[in-house]
């Protein structure tokens, strides 16, 4: 019986010994970190808004760092290739990725993603949010969300609205209008943002959720008017128009963003360091000038903040997804 105790009390003072020392070299790890260059990884090619943003970040990160950040454009499959890289990348905090929102959408609207946005990953902040403008052609009756409703319902299924392309953000903004005002109107999806917006202007769609930065320079010239901003409030982008979710359509939130993740199991500390580094980046006058006059909105949140909004979209998404049995192959 002693023998019995004795050898479970030497197996425990292993267990101990063994957990301090990784928790030793985990914190000697962050405390040194980084030794080298640290990658960052772009979902999208050069150019671009969420090209954009990384570059600018980029060298504000590399003199807090004292290492560079190097940018890594890994475009494809809406995302999916740049988000599955660093998913498999070593959790030692020398390769993380910028996301956009499609990284909590793709796996309720694609078959087979390779990887998950919550198990998969490591929240660093949010960095900006880019809501859409519900824009309208002239033609269309309506001045408002309230009076748009009583537009597409009187044309009885023959009100079209355009969208950027099938599972886009303008696709799934105006799948949730659907439901949430219990319309039918006719999709029109286009091969991206340019097409759709210019099909609106020109009258053969008649409504259309379209990126701000896109939208305004046509809002202002008179080709298209503006209903609502899809934000939850009103936004700095355009404090002029009111929400949806005001002029009606209660909770209605659609917004573009952009963030950073590492790969899950990265060390807190560094995922901290990262994240206090990127908010004080975001927060530059140079850098806040330079969104803001792209139509984003920069953030800089909490590891815990951006996890929680990341869960919230991926639930709520795959839900207008399953209920408008969206589907693509």
């Amino acid at each position: 019986m002693n023998r019995i105790l004795v050898a479970q009390n030497v197996v425990a003072r292993i267990v101990v010994t063994l957990c301090c020392l990784l928790a030793a070299g985990g914190l000697a790890q962050a405390q040194n970190y980084p030794t080298k260059p640290v990658r960052m990884i772009v979902a999208v090619p050069p150019g671009g808004p969420a090209d954009t943003l990384a570059r600018l970040v980029s060298p504000k990160l590399s003199d807090a760092l004292g290492q560079t950040v190097l940018v890594d454009n890994r475009p494809g499959a809406n995302g999916g290739i740049a988000y599955d890289i660093a998913a498999r990348s070593d959790p030692d905090g020398y390769t993380f990725v910028l996301v956009a929102a499609g990284v909590a959408i793709n796996p309720s609207l694609y078959p087979n993603v390779p990887y998950h946005p919550i198990r998969d990953f490591a929240p660093i902040t949010l960095g900006v949010t880019v809501p859409n403008i519900l824009i309208v052609h002239p033609s269309v009756q309506a001045k408002s969300v309230s009076e748009l409703v009583a537009a597409i319902k009187a044309k009885q299924g023959g009100f079209a609205f355009a969208s950027a392309g099938n599972g886009t953000s303008g696709h799934l903004a105006l799948e949730l209008f659907r439901l949430s005002t219990k319309t039918s109107f006719v999709h029109v999806p286009y091969k991206g943002g340019a097409p759709a917006l210019q099909e609106t202007i020109g009258g053969q769609t008649q409504a259309l959720f379209s990126i701000a930065l896109a939208a305004t320079p046509q809002i202002k010239a008179g080709k298209v008017r503006a209903l609502a901003i899809t934000s939850a409030k009103r936004s700095p982008v355009a404090p002029e128009l009111p929400t949806v979710a005001e002029s009606g359509i209660p909770g209605f939130e659609v917004i573009g963003w952009f963030g950073w993740l590492a790969p899950a199991k990265t060390n807190k500390a560094i995922v901290g360091r990262l994240n206090q580094e990127l908010v004080k980046a975001l927060g530059n006058a140079e850098v806040k000038d330079r969104l803001q006059s792209m139509s984003t909105v920069p953030v800089g949140d909490k590891p815990e903040e951006f996890g929680r909004f990341i869960r919230s979209e991926y639930e709520k998404w795959g839900k207008v997804i399953k209920t408008a049995n969206i589907k693509i192959q």
